[in-house]
Order: C-alpha cells, then sequence, then structure tokens
C-alpha cells in the first residue's frame, strides 16, 4: 500500500488581517478615489467606517478594486454593471466550489 504524508500549514489569512484606508486602496490598485467611492456606493466594496475618511477596507475588498478597476477601464462598464459582473462572478466561483465538494467536475 501507498502512504501518503500529509502536511497542514497554519498561519494567519492576509486579507483578513489587512486593513486599508481610501488612499491606501487607491495607491494600492491605482484607482482614482472617484472610483472607489462609486464602487463604495454601488455595494461593491463593503468599508468598515461611516464616513471616506475613516472607511476601512480589508485584503479581499483590494482583489475586488483591482478586478473593478480592469472591468471599468477594459471594458468600459459603469459602476452598476461592475458590480452586476462581480456579483456574477462570485456566484460562479461559489457553485464551482459547491460541484467540487460533491466530487463533480
Amino acid at each position: 500500500m501507498n502512504q501518503i504524508a500529509v502536511t497542514f500549514i497554519q498561519g494567519p489569512v492576509v486579507e483578513e488581517e489587512v486593513h486599508l484606508t481610501l488612499v491606501e486602496l487607491c495607491q494600492a490598485c491605482n484607482a482614482e478615489e472617484e472610483y472607489v467611492t462609486a464602487w463604495v456606493f454601488e455595494g461593491l466594496l463593503e468599508p468598515v467606517g461611516q464616513s471616506p475618511q475613516d472607511w476601512r477596507f480589508s485584503g479581499d475588498s483590494l482583489r475586488r478594486a483591482r478586478l473593478a478597476l480592469r472591468l471599468s477601464r477594459d471594458l468600459e462598464i459603469n459602476p452598476p454593471g461592475v458590480a452586476l459582473a462581480l456579483d456574477l462572478l462570485d456566484e460562479i466561483a461559489e457553485l464551482r466550489a459547491r460541484l467540487q465538494r460533491a466530487g463533480v467536475r
């Protein structure tokens, strides 16, 4: 019989540890503040805080903002369209994960 060695790796999830201000998020994804603000009002990004000066974004927001920027610039999609596209991409990812857990390819 073949034996398989399993190694467990433990560490923090960076996306949960990182908190970016509006300015830092804009710099990190090379987006203008007006884009990010529009994405927040469309529900695409969900910062913690009441006002733009107080907003703190998670590491996951950085990934979403970079993708939103690509959709906005490359495909010239407006903020509501970007929000819809990202919602659909999230749904596709969730469905793929369900299929994988169910053992379906």
